[in-house]
């Protein structure tokens, strides 16, 4: 079942489905981004997600899933390929600039949805990648 889960979320994720990805989080989800705030609600991570949207497009290459035997947490490594869109705040200025990451996410699921997301990469290699 986490596995199907995790499978279900990144296909969202690659569709560009920020509705179908929220469909498979708990109501208190707590995303735990690779840099910020942790955010905590699925509002805070559906305004994530819109504001994500907006700067990058990418795509999840390649998951590779691990699950706890109880079902109760699952990891995810994976290669992030993007487009830097739209300037994100204080981050390089984008122009399109296309970019390859390694990124490692971990899960806690409960009652067959995903109650926390933490995702982890590289910000010197991105920054490298874009031009920072």
């Amino acid at each position: 079942m986490s596995e199907a889960l995790l499978r279900d979320y990144y296909a969202a994720f690659n569709r560009g489905e920020s509705a179908a990805m929220l469909a498979l989080l708990t109501d208190d989800v707590v995303h735990e981004p690779s840099q910020g705030a942790v955010r905590e609600g699925k509002a805070a991570f559906a305004d994530f997600l819109d504001h994500m949207n907006r700067c990058y497009k990418e795509a999840v290459i390649g998951p590779v899933f691990l699950t706890s035997a109880d079902g109760a947490r699952a990891a995810a490594e994976f290669m992030l390929e993007g487009e830097y869109l739209v300037t994100d705040g204080d981050l390089p200025a984008a122009s399109g600039q296309r970019y390859r990451l390694r990124v490692g996410a971990f899960f806690e699921l409960r009652e067959g949805k995903i109650a926390r997301v933490s995702n982890h990469y590289n910000l010197a290699d991105w920054l490298a990648q874009v031009g920072g």
